[in-house]
């Protein structure tokens, strides 16, 4: 007998275990460990993951499997070893590891075929099996299921004759086109063609231009060549001389995109130090974390492409991180440049077919490269020889939701399996990542200079205090004003910086000092012009807005902040023969409007670029000149210990958009803080100046890098009920935890309501405390049947990032 120990899709604390199950007879040497199963799991089916086979259990009787969802293994064993350390190292359900692994398409309901990879290999198919296949190249997966054909189908498989396709139920999520063949000889279609009347002269050209492509083709190419019309098609359909089918085909999201060939560039002396260490690590195969620190337009791209190359030339694969969407067009654009189609791209702006179709390139080894965001990192390749992780101190490679894990610490472990190296890059390392560079935990490899010898842009701090007591009460100061007028009667182009979208950020009743707030959220609603709607940007509640104070009905409502909308109106104001582009959430939520967006803007049609967050880093454009960044502080005021960091990187990064080729740059900085150290030592690109603060800084008030930390918040519908939970969870941990660990809390959360769930939290420091995953998992365990219920959630985050 033979037993597979299945991880079961439930997401609760009491299945978060294997289960077995009696193998059928028929599938006995057919199932493996990685593959997917429906089980009977109570009165319902389920699916669930292989993790383990066996030959017996401890149990007497067992259900049998009821059906195998793949024929071959969707996780490798690596994958499934992740997923286990995941479930330790972030408190989640083996099963919410396992489901980030895979695309959203194969988590969706779906129908599976059998697809014959091309007509050729219909001769070479096992004869038991070529009855399946004689006049049709896809089967449904049920036609066969209850057959004793699945090992003769497995080893077609693996010779790359048949193939497994999953055809998702939701519209859209499967490409198909009509495709055409002769179902005749090719002696019985020339004898057809002289069979057919004159007035079919149509017929016998599309029976014609199939002869002289034995494979057929796609039903619209034949058209295009024959200048045939469908009917002539059907005539034929009919008459059983071709055969119609819909063939499935790659949704490339680049296809329509020329990628001009590029060469590897001459490296600098510095770039050629950087690369040494790493190209040693690859060739002995020796796993090591790298940390290259290099000023924004020092060529670290391509040092990693270069790098990348050693790697294909040894027959392995290479990941490729980069943070959210902002990077890709451009990041795809250099490495399709360069590695053409060993590229396979995954990113949030694909749509769930296109990631599904990257994701089977990878997994049936047809690509050797990945460039992605954050889950990239779990791509099912199984030779990796080297992990990047770009700009690496972006908080977007931390997850937010289950499984809360930090993309670089998969890399790490994964690259710990393969003994491969990993690179983490920046120009504004983590302070965790410099203090471990530091004490030798990583390596570090500088560089100092941008690649063309240019220097780094001009910066001023621009006191915003000062322009309100001059009577300036616009939202740009003279000096950036001027510098717009500037550079717009020069024909460069400029950027402008701003970290919020909408129109402005709060709306409040200047009579009675009414603000307008979410009543779901405790947190002001942002006024949106266009639609003329006030919005959370939190639950995404909506209203119209109010022309009179709710509260008082005065009619004295007005906005107050800045947000990108309010912006783009005052520059239409003021300088009205600007072209201006706007990014943000708002203008890029419409697939491709990104790419498109700063293809614009590339190709030289507007004058500003004015954005939020997404265009801070890694864009290249040779005619920005000038970067404004308009509210230095907003991050500054957050409830956050990362809030300093979070500052100087940005206005780093964003500093580093200007002049990055020909032409100089100058920066901008407005504030209303300009003494605070991370803008200052921001303008002044010192980064090793504002590391040493900051350190100084964290290790007075125990923060990491000098203490780990942990997040525990608690939400309820009920507000006493939040507080007297989290009190009992503190209570808890203070008993069972060593005396060295500061428990604060608990708290109300910054955001003290969300979604009408009122949240409570308390923070844990600590620096060698054995007993605390155990700790945690006794609370888990403790309040599983409230959380099960829905009323109650306690989230736990083992490294956070959003202190909110």
């Amino acid at each position: 007998m033979k037993v597979a120990a299945v991880i079961v899709d439930v997401p609760t604390r009491q299945t978060d275990r294997p289960f077995d199950y009696l193998i059928p007879k028929k599938w006995e040497n057919v199932l493996q460990v990685g593959m997917r199963v429906t089980v009977p799991f109570g009165p319902r089916l389920l699916q669930g993951f292989v993790i383990e086979i066996k030959t017996h259990s401890e149990f007497k009787t067992l259900k049998p499997i009821q059906e195998i969802v793949d024929v071959t293994p969707v996780l490798n064993e690596e994958l499934l070893g992740l997923g286990k350390w995941l479930t330790e190292t972030t408190l989640c359900f083996m099963i919410s590891a396992f489901q980030a692994m895979l695309p959203a398409a194969m988590k969706a309901k779906y129908e599976k075929e059998i697809h014959l990879v091309s007509p050729e290999h219909r001769a070479c198919l096992h004869t038991d099996i070529q009855p399946f296949f004689a006049h049709r190249s896809i089967i449904p997966w049920k036609d066969i299921e209850n057959t004793n054909m699945l090992p003769l189908l497995q080893k077609e498989i693996q010779k790359g004759h048949l193939e497994v396709v999953y055809r998702v139920k939701e519209k859209g999520t499967k490409k198909t086109m009509k495709h055409v063949a002769l179902a005749l000889s090719a002696e019985e279609a020339k004898e057809m063609m002289t069979k057919l009347p004159t007035q079919a002269a149509k017929q016998k050209e599309i029976i014609a231009c199939l002869l002289s492509c034995p494979e057929g083709m796609l039903l619209k190419d034949l058209l295009e060549l024959t200048g045939a019309s469908s009917s002539s098609v059907k005539a034929l359909l009919n008459k059983g001389v071709i055969v119609e089918q819909e063939v499935e085909i790659y949704r490339d999201p680049y296809e329509h995109r020329e990628f001009v060939k590029t060469k590897p560039l001459p490296l600098t002396e510095e770039q050629q130090r950087a690369i040494e260490p790493i190209l040693e690590s690859v060739r002995t195969n020796k796993h090591e974390v790298f940390l290259m620190y290099g000023v924004t337009g020092s060529g670290k791209t391509e040092v990693y492409m270069q790098a990348i190359d050693e790697v294909l030339k040894q027959g392995k694969e290479a990941i490729v991180l980069v943070p959210e969407i902002s990077l890709t067009p451009q990041m795809v654009e250099r490495f399709k440049g360069r590695f053409g189609s060993q590229v396979a791209v995954l990113h949030s702006g694909l749509s769930i077919g296109e990631k599904y179709d990257e994701w089977r390139k990878i997994h049936r080894k047809e690509v050797k490269l990945v460039v992605g965001a954050r889950s990239a990192i779990f791509a099912p390749f199984e030779n990796i020889g080297m992990i990047i992780i770009d700009e690496e101190h972006e908080a977007s490679y931390k997850q937010e939701e289950n499984p809360r894990y930090h993309a670089r610490d998969v890399a790490i472990y994964r690259a710990r399996f393969h003994q491969c190296p990993v690179v983490l890059g920046s120009a504004t390392p983590s302070l965790e990542s410099f203090a471990r560079a530091q004490k030798g935990v990583y390596r570090l490899l500088t560089l100092k200079k941008r690649m063309n010898e240019k220097g780094l842009p001009s910066v001023e701090v621009v006191d915003m205090r000062e322009e309100l007591r001059s009577g300036n009460r616009s939202m740009f100061s003279r000096i950036l004003f001027d510098k717009l007028k500037d550079r717009l009667a020069r024909g460069e182009q400029s950027v402008l910086f701003l970290n919020r979208r909408g129109y402005s950020t709060f709306v409040m009743c200047r009579d009675c000092g009414y603000v307008i707030n979410c009543p779901h959220c405790d947190i002001s609603l942002t006024y949106h012009r266009v639609q003329q709607r006030l919005k959370c940007h939190y639950c995404g509640y909506e209203e119209p807005i109010a022309y009179r104070c709710p509260s008082c009905q005065s009619e004295h409502i007005r906005f107050f902040g800045t947000g990108t909308q309010k912006v783009e109106e005052e520059l239409a104001k003021l300088l009205p023969e600007a072209r201006v582009i706007r990014m943000d959430v708002d203008t890029t939520s419409r697939k491709g409007a990104h790419e498109q967006l700063l293809h614009e803007f590339g190709a030289g049609n507007a004058d500003i670029l004015l954005g939020t967050q997404m265009i801070a880093k890694g864009l290249d454009f040779p005619k920005v000149t000038l970067v404004g960044v308009l509210a230095a502080d907003t991050m500054l005021r957050l409830p956050d210990f990362r809030a300093s960091e979070k500052t100087f990187q940005l206005l780093t990064q964003v500093s580093g958009r200007a002049g990055r080729h020909e032409l100089p740059g100058e920066v901008v900085i407005q504030t209303y803080t300009p003494e605070h150290y991370s803008v200052e030592l921001a303008a002044k690109h010192d980064y090793e100046m504002f590391y040493q603060r900051e350190m100084r800084i964290r290790k007075l008030h125990g923060y990491p890098p000098f203490y780990y930390l942990a997040l525990i918040t608690v939400s309820h519908p009920e507000l006493t009920k939040a507080v007297a939970i989290t009190e009992k969870i503190a209570a808890h941990l203070r008993n069972h935890l060593s005396s060295e660990t500061i428990i604060l809390g608990p708290v109300a959360s910054p955001i003290a309501r969300l979604n009408d769930r009122y949240r409570y939290q308390c923070m844990i420091k600590y620096k060698r405390e054995p007993k605390f995953t155990q700790a945690l998992k006794t609370i888990v365990d403790h309040y599983q049947q409230e959380v099960a219920q829905g009323q109650l959630q306690i989230t736990i985050d083992l490294n956070p990032y959003m202190m909110m």
